[in-house]
């Protein structure tokens, strides 16, 4: 398992040793030290550690920042490097390079972002058709068979199906990708933030992502596949932007240019854009979320790629739309992927609506910061159960569904019948699969309400709560309340089980229902005295809950916006959001963030905590540092990596070749591995740096794609070999970011987020001392990090 970090200097004192004593300290003197006295952290049993089921219970705390919950599994993690490394090769590349090749550098970022629209544009449509066809010819026949007044059979057929999709689900995520399981969303978000966990990304998970996405919303669970889709666009971009693969030998010259971390995060900010675009054909909002809710950096550059990729998805969203309405696409409905359209209900409001909407608001806030906390609870829950083998998961996911079955299928059994409203050019009660008026097990000129939101697509139930262009009686309130409370626990169970699931659509489907709620008391109370619709109500309500359950303002106002087609709406969304999310933000966290957390990732918060303040750069660093000389001997180079998993190495350039020791900059295990791999060696220490260049290229440094990288264990290196040397310096990065030991704790993490690093030297303030004090990496800003070393500041962070 790789890592970044060194022991902790509670370790180190343990072992007998100080600080500053390992500082000083010659480099052959730190790797014997190291050796003879290993520290608590490198003998701690990681089978042990990685069958951990929960990383945040008290007696299971994640000290070390190395492994994480993704998907369903514990895996090890490590950090990406956004910073732009500047060595000697990659400099002599960039001179090298001529203006065809910078032009070649440029359009490929174009032509990359418009595939990455085409390929998730044409990927959220198939979602789509999919989900509308199977779910639809299931409806068709509970339908039918509820007709004939086969009730028993109808049951029968439609729980079947619904498990038989189900598994299918749960059988792809448990044994296929379990990292496909869940939203997605909070893994794309640490990615973003320079956190990277095994396969998050990979073919496999894409593929599960796709058809798992499909299975289980077409089984009928309270899920969405519109948070999925976040996840399947970063997957998408991720698959093409790669670089080509030695492995599969689907390798391109021009695509060595993006064979880094910097290159991919930008690509993968346009593909999560990409997915809330495809998912609510929302192309401003999906800009807006990914600005706001998904990536940790951003620039003007990024700004108008990302824009460039949602007006792709948006274009071929709209031709593939077009081309259904001639009736080509089955069961597909009309106008397809979801747009709630309540235009025709004039949004003029009065101070008594304005109450009721701000009522709307207190209440998104308090049930989204309950639904978050519930969330939390059941997904703790539920990994005790994940953990013991795919079987279980699987088995989870059955019952999961039986349980949404007899919900979805029973309950309305308690409705009554309603008449048939008059005047309405629906027919009523409905025959086919879509619609407002369900007949159920209701008779002629009658219809079941809860049956026509329960056994209904989500997509159509959204759209009926929404719906503002009949009478306000559709629904019932009583029917309103059992909705509510049935999406609302069904969609808390759900979450978590071994299939792809977003939170979007369960979170608009409970919020529209308490909002239509208020809507009809506010009608029954005040009669002609409100002017909003009970559809716009609805709007309001699930704008409530989204902001109290994600915390996202301005990226969700333009989302519901652009579903719901009403720009008159902006004024009320905007207050409700706002209302929303201060009272939520008095209990808890957003639900992502949350998530993140509770999976143990090591998440670099946009500001710093309090307590930081009272500590300094130098507070934290850890030890032993080892280092390297600009001219360094093969044997001490393999040996440093063999015993440590540090992916960073500050180069120090010693006398002979300098009067005085002075930081030549900072050297990766991954390029250290590479000029090991090459044999470039040297008998007597002297500077060769000429001859790696002539000999090795840039591209040789690059990180590797879909191909396996080299690793230290496949280097062969001989007894002889050991003892001959290898110059450093055309490898090591000579501009490191670095701050001096007194900088404020607080600001170094500012810095260190805002850059996107991996690493970040410590220098001392005053000189005749070493030149580097530590390096600090993710881990060293984190809290059980900080906290560990420095107990008394408790009390403080918990304030």
């Amino acid at each position: 398992m790789e890592n970044e970090r060194s022991p902790t200097a509670v370790d180190i004192e343990n072992d007998g040793l100080s600080r500053e004593a390992l500082m000083v300290m010659n480099h052959d003197e730190r790797i014997n030290e190291l050796e003879r006295k290993p520290s608590s952290f490198w003998n701690r049993d990681s089978e042990d550690v990685l069958r951990e089921p929960l990383l945040k219970l008290r007696s299971r705390v994640n000290t070390t920042s190395q492994i994480a919950i993704v998907g369903a599994n514990v895996s090890a993690i490590e950090s990406l490097d956004y910073e732009l490394l500047e060595n000697e090769l990659l400099k002599q590349d960039w001179r090298s390079r001529k203006k065809v090749q910078i032009f070649q550098y440029v359009f490929l970022k174009w032509a990359l972002a418009l595939l990455i629209g085409l390929s998730t544009g044409v990927v959220g449509f198939f979602n789509n058709l999919a989900v509308e066809n199977i779910a639809g010819f299931k409806l068709l026949l509970t339908n039918r068979l509820m007709i004939q007044q086969r009730y028993f059979l109808s049951f029968a057929a439609f729980a079947g199906c619904n498990a038989v999709l189900a598994t299918c689900a749960g059988v792809l995520c448990a044994f296929v990708a379990p990292a496909a399981a869940g939203s997605g969303i909070p893994e794309v978000k640490a990615y973003l933030n320079g956190i990277d966990a095994h396969s998050i990304l990979a073919p496999s998970t894409l593929f599960v992502k796709i058809f798992g996405s499909i299975f289980g919303v077409a089984a009928g669970f309270v899920v969405g596949k519109e948070g999925p889709m976040v996840h399947t666009g970063a997957c998408i971009a991720n698959l093409l932007g790669q670089g080509g693969s030695r492995k599969y030998h689907l390798t391109w010259r021009w695509l060595r240019y993006f064979k880094n971390d910097r290159d991919r995060r930008d690509l993968i900010t346009c593909g999560a854009a990409a997915g809330v675009a495809a998912a609510f054909r929302a192309p401003v909002g999906g800009v807006l979320f990914a600005l706001e809710e998904a990536a940790s950096w951003w620039r003007s550059a990024l700004l108008w790629r990302t824009f460039f990729t949602t007006a792709v998805v948006a274009v071929v969203l709209r031709s593939l739309i077009v081309f259904c309405r001639s009736g080509n696409c089955g069961l597909f409905g009309k106008g397809g992927l979801i747009m709630f359209d309540v235009s025709s209900s004039m949004p003029a409001y009065n101070t008594p609506d304005l109450l009721a909407v701000i009522l709307i608001g207190v209440l998104g806030g308090v049930l989204g910061s309950f639904y978050n906390f519930l969330v939390d609870k059941v997904l703790r829950t539920y990994s005790i159960i994940n953990e013991k083998g795919p079987s279980f998961r699987v088995l989870l996911v059955v019952f999961i569904s039986l349980l949404t079955s007899c919900c979805c299928f029973g309950l309305p059994w308690f409705a009554r019948c309603i008449p048939c409203p008059t005047g309405i050019d629906e027919e009523c009660p409905n025959i086919g699969r879509s619609g407002m008026f369900k007949g159920f097990q209701c008779g002629p000129g009658h219809y079941n309400d809860l049956a026509s939101l329960l056994l209904n697509t989500n997509d159509d139930a959204i759209r009926n709560l929404f719906s503002s262009s009949r009478t306000i009686h559709e629904f019932q309130i009583s029917t309103l309340l059992i909705f509510f409370a049935a999406i609302y626990i069904l969609g808390v169970i759900t979450y978590g089980i071994a299939v792809p699931s977003g939170l979007f659509i369960p979170v608009i489907l409970a919020g529209a229902s308490y909002g239509r709620l208020v809507g009809r008391l506010v009608d029954m109370f005040l009669g002609n005295a409100s002017s909003l619709g009970v559809g716009l109500f609805g709007v309001l309500g699930a704008a409530s809950f989204l902001g109290g359950t994600m915390r996202m303002t301005v990226s969700l106002c333009v989302i519901l916006l652009e579903l719901t087609n009403d720009l008159l709406m902006l004024p009320l969304v905007m207050l409700v959001l706002l209302i929303s999310k201060t009272v939520a933000d008095c209990f808890n966290k957003g639900v992502y963030d949350q998530i993140v957390k509770m999976k143990g990732m090591p998440f670099m918060e946009a500001h710093a905590e309090p307590y930081m303040r009272q500590l300094v750069a130098g507070d934290v660093c850890s030890g032993p540092l080892i280092t390297f000389s600009g001219v360094e001997k093969v044997g001490n180079i393999l040996h440093a990596l063999k015993i440590t998993g540090h992916n960073g190495f500050p180069v120090i350039d010693e006398p002979p070749f300098t009067d005085a020791p002075e930081l030549c900059g900072l050297v990766l295990r991954s390029h250290l591995v590479v000029l090991l791999n090459g044999k470039n060696f040297m008998k007597h220490p002297v500077l060769n740096g000429s001859e790696i260049l002539r000999r090795f290229h840039a591209n040789d440094f690059a990180k590797p794609g879909l191909g396996k990288g080299l690793k230290v264990e496949d280097l062969e290196i001989s007894e002889e070999e050991m003892e001959m040397y290898v110059d450093l310096h055309p490898i090591t990065n000579t501009s490191p970011y670095t701050v001096v030991e007194t900088m404020s704790l607080a600001k170094a993490a500012v810095l260190f987020r805002e850059l996107g690093l991996r690493h970040l030297c410590v220098v001392p303030k005053k000189p005749g001392r070493p030149p580097i004090v530590g390096i600090l990496t993710r881990h060293d800003f984190m809290p059980e990090h900080i906290l560990g070393l420095y107990p008394q500041l408790i009390f403080s962070h918990k304030l």
